[in-house]
């Protein structure tokens, strides 16, 4: 291989749009970033923005348990329509919805113009920089101190520096207070906005440190003169009352101030910016550097920026490159909360969906790659958004089924967890395998770093608690049978939504029911007795893995959404080595699916699937679709449609799963090598992987078939290795380097 994978991004010209803003971002606070010589522009995001509606009483659960037993009765009976009615009559809620806080604007009327000009994002360091002549600027997102920080250096430097408001689809009703006051050394900006008809608020606060240069005001903002450097940090707090502005600019005073100790002889190693950029690099660049991806692309093409290089989907380059995005992009996004339906970004308070997570599929196509991309801050932050919701996930388990355990909402703004966002097309208030779902990812996680959360393992026995108390009905055969059931977000050909034995539903039941019995042995024997009186997964008269395991009821192929094939993806209930009647008909399912409305989850979830089933050619034409249908925006951030419709990161996050998933699939007690190696991918490296039996794993692989896994175990067992040439038993020592060679 020539040289190496490139890891950032670049482009020729300053940002137009806010959709190809640079990205950078701690999980908290995020910043997109224009790099304007003349009129740069930075919009400032953080995650608990989400915009009051005024009226809690809508975001309670719908109290239907009462009526749940007749809904059962007339379902059981035959009537498909009936679950249309199982409402408490509310119009459809959206949850609250994400917004940008303001844009910080700096204006230089002396800009240079005709000079070579570029701007890049270092993913290894999460800064963006951008230079003309000698103007340059950085940015970064501190996950060290949370703070967003911005260095401007240019000789004589003139620059207009304010907090502005004034994005697309801001509220005519935001009360905006702005203030400006100068500082020993620079001055301090302050914008509060308060939402029309709320006690709620959120205030930003910049300080500006400014050497060689004169400051003065020139409200709502400053007029900054004659500088060499302009240092800005800025913070963003939500609050009721007022925020007090000056307290928190002393804060950031001293953040700036003691970012770094003299030496003994007083003086200081770098700037203020050097040291609170090299403080944010023990966490960032430790993360991200654990995980790296080699295509052996074309060194010409790895040069490319990023727009020249999206105009070439077939190379290599492009991959290794998204994969590298993805993975920046989806730490960067993750922290208080895991990524949203737009990461932790957004120019516009019109976003789509509200800008939520949709917990049904996204959320978790998502962060799909956390556990064996090797980031665990993403799982913790998905920990986060669980475990901090789960009393309102009892609630809704009590309002809706009268059971005890817990029931998730399909959607969320990130702070309630109630179910209330649902209507007759969409009846997403009947969804119960959201809990296993999203509790999925945190067994992995267990497995991978041999850890125990005692949440977790308590919310495991609540959701086989809620299948305890709501799976009571029986069909003629005695098997049970759950009901009402819905498949995200498809219905039958021949019934309406809310059905009976929903595919998903049954590898939930199954999946939760014996996970829960795993870890608690107490429980165990009652919990594996419930989930073996499931009944068993229907195959159509297609051959395919039906949707709806009732017979009678059609499937509908034509759907974004692959609920039914959970069982494959991210389970391992159906797999060619261990169900290869249920996986060919899994296969099948996949081939009759169709694309409905080309949303790229579903192109995503279609490739992980196809990755499963070890159908190379399948993951490649899914791939396809996203890399031929102009998902990616210039900053490597997606579109939910093809021709960049609807910024949404569901493609920029998911992609790297895929990838790891098409080379190295692991259990807690197997390793499958190049299960899907597509023929677009002949040879390359991928390094630095976790495996869910405790170690990491770095694998090569060569056109001429060769391939060699080194695995280094943190725990000695036995697992099975299984490679394109067959299966055998290997044995992993604690602490000793294990070489596998493969023939493909």
């Amino acid at each position: 291989m020539t040289g190496a994978p490139v890891h950032g991004t670049w482009e020729p010209e300053p940002a137009a749009r806010w959709e190809d803003a640079f990205l950078t971002g701690n999980g908290h606070h995020g910043a997109l970033v224009f790099g304007d010589p003349r009129a740069d522009r930075v919009v400032v995001t953080h995650h608990t923005l989400v915009r009051p509606d005024g009226d809690d009483e809508h975001r309670r659960p719908p109290r239907l348990a009462a009526a749940l037993p007749a809904l059962q009765d007339r379902l059981l009976a035959g009537d498909r329509g009936a679950a249309e009615e199982f409402t408490d009559g509310r119009p459809l809620q959206w949850v609250r919805p994400f917004h940008p806080a303001f844009q910080i604007r700096l204006n230089r009327p002396d800009g240079d113009t005709g000079d070579p000009y570029r701007r890049r994002v270092d993913f290894t360091t999460g800064e963006t920089s951008a230079a003309r002549a000698t103007w340059t600027s950085r940015v970064f997102v501190s996950r060290a101190d949370d703070v967003i920080v911005q260095r401007v250096t240019a000789a004589h430097l003139t620059l207009d520096i304010s907090l502005d408001p004034r994005l697309p689809g801001a509220p005519a009703g935001l009360g905006i207070g702005h203030s400006a006051v100068l500082t020993p050394g620079g001055a301090l900006l302050s914008l509060r906005a308060r939402y029309p008809g709320s006690d709620l608020a959120y205030t930003g606060v910049t300080q500006i440190t400014v050497t060689g240069g004169a400051v003065k005001l020139v409200p709502p903002g400053v007029l900054v003169e004659g500088a060499t450097e302009v240092l800005l940090l800025t913070r963003v707090r939500r609050h009721t009352g007022e925020l007090d502005v000056t307290a928190e600019g002393r804060t950031l005073r001293d953040l700036a101030d003691g970012a770094f100790p003299a030496g003994p002889d007083g003086a200081q190693d770098g700037t203020a910016y050097d040291a609170l950029l090299r403080r944010h690099l023990d966490l960032h660049r430790t993360a991200y550097d654990r995980v790296t991806l080699d295509l052996a692309a074309d060194p010409a093409e790895r040069a490319l920026p990023g727009s020249a290089l999206l105009e070439r989907p077939r190379g290599a380059a492009l991959l290794e490159r998204l994969f590298a995005a993805g993975r920046y992009h989806l730490l960067s996004a993750s922290g208080l909360l895991p990524p949203r339906l737009t990461g932790l970004w957004t120019g516009d308070w019109n976003t789509a969906w509200s800008g939520a997570f949709t917990t049904n599929a996204n959320l978790n196509l998502q962060t799909a790659s956390a556990a064996a991309a090797a980031l665990p801050e993403v799982t913790e932050a998905h920990a986060a958004l669980v475990h901090r919701q789960l009393p309102d996930w009892r609630d809704n388990a009590r309002a809706i089924f009268g059971t005890r355990g817990v029931v998730a909402p399909s959607h969320t703004d990130g702070e309630c967890g109630h179910t209330y966002h649902f209507s007759r097309e969409y009846p997403l208030h009947l969804w119960t395998a959201g809990a296993d779902w999203l509790l999925k990812p945190l067994v992995d996680h267990a497995e991978t770093y041999g850890t125990s959360d005692p949440r977790t393992i308590a919310a495991l026995a609540e959701v086989a608690l809620f299948y305890e108390d709501f799976l009571t009905r029986t069909d003629a055969e005695g098997r049970l049978v759950v009901v009402p059931s819905y498949s995200p977000e498809n219905r039958p050909a021949n019934a309406s939504w809310g059905t009976l034995d929903a595919a998903m539903d049954l590898s939930a039941a199954r999946h939760a029911l014996r996970t829960a019995a795993d870890h608690h042995p107490e429980h165990a024997d009652r919990w594996r007795a419930l989930a073996d009186r499931l009944p068993p997964h229907r195959i159509n008269a297609d051959g395919a893995l039906a949707e709806w395991a009732r017979t009678g009821l059609a499937d509908t192929y034509d759907h974004r959404h692959l609920s039914h094939l959970y069982g494959v993806w991210p389970l391992e209930e159906i797999t060619p080595h261990d169900t290869p009647a249920l996986a060919e008909a899994a296969h099948r399912a996949l081939e009759l699916r169709g694309a409905e409305n080309d949303s790229a989850h579903g192109h995503l979830h279609h490739a992980l699937v196809a990755a499963r089933l070890g159908d190379g050619a399948r993951v490649a034409h899914a791939l396809d679709r996203v890399l031929d249908g102009d998902y990616f925006h210039a900053s490597l951030m997606s579109a939910h449609y093809p021709r960049r419709d609807v910024y949404n990161a569901d493609a920029a996050h998911a992609l790297p799963a895929v990838l790891i998933e098409m080379l190295v699939q692991s259990t807690p007690g197997r390793l499958v090598l190049l299960p899907a190696l597509p023929d677009g991918c002949p040879g390359g490296r991928l390094t630095g992987v976790r495996t869910r039996f405790g170690a990491s794993l770095d694998l090569s692989w060569t056109p001429d078939g060769s391939a060699t896994a080194v695995l280094r175990p943190d725990r000695t067992h036995r697992i099975e290795l299984r490679t394109p040439s067959g299966a055998e038993p290997l044995d992993l020592v604690a602490g000793e380097d294990r070489v596998v060679d493969v023939k493909t």
